[in-house]
């Protein structure tokens, strides 16, 4: 069993990796919120248990951590991932999750997920 929030972490990602949810969903305290910044927010375990039941059926991301690290009860995990779009299409991600721990399960889980532009997309960036 891991013993360092980053060795969770860890865990964590190879799970996700091999579509196991659940194990993400055990290192949950009750309590846990799981902002999607810019996008969606959880509250609550039975919350965040239901959209990754949404999930289910849809073909999980391909992901690669290019590094993790902890200080104190906060760990950060980022790198680059790919998920399928409405038609199948594989599009590039890259993405960085900020765990906030407390005696040892997750209570605060921020995900930062950023599409890349591809060739053709337009920049979409504000003018100063």
């Amino acid at each position: 069993m891991p013993n360092t929030n980053k060795e969770i972490v860890e865990k964590l990602n190879t799970a996700f990796a091999e579509n196991n949810p659940e194990v993400f969903l055990d290192a949950c305290a009750e309590e846990a919120t799981w902002q999607m910044v810019g996008d969606k927010s959880y509250k609550g375990k039975e919350a965040i248990k239901e959209f990754m039941d949404s999930m289910k059926d849809m073909e999980p991301p391909k992901f690669t951590v290019d590094n993790t690290f902890a200080d104190g009860d906060f760990v950060t995990s980022y790198g680059e991932m790919t998920m399928k779009d409405e038609n199948g299409k594989d599009n590039p991600y890259s993405f960085c999750d900020i765990y906030q721990f407390r005696g040892g399960k997750i209570v605060d889980l921020r995900s930062f997920v950023i599409k890349h532009k591809t060739e053709g997309e337009s920049s979409g960036t504000a003018a100063a």
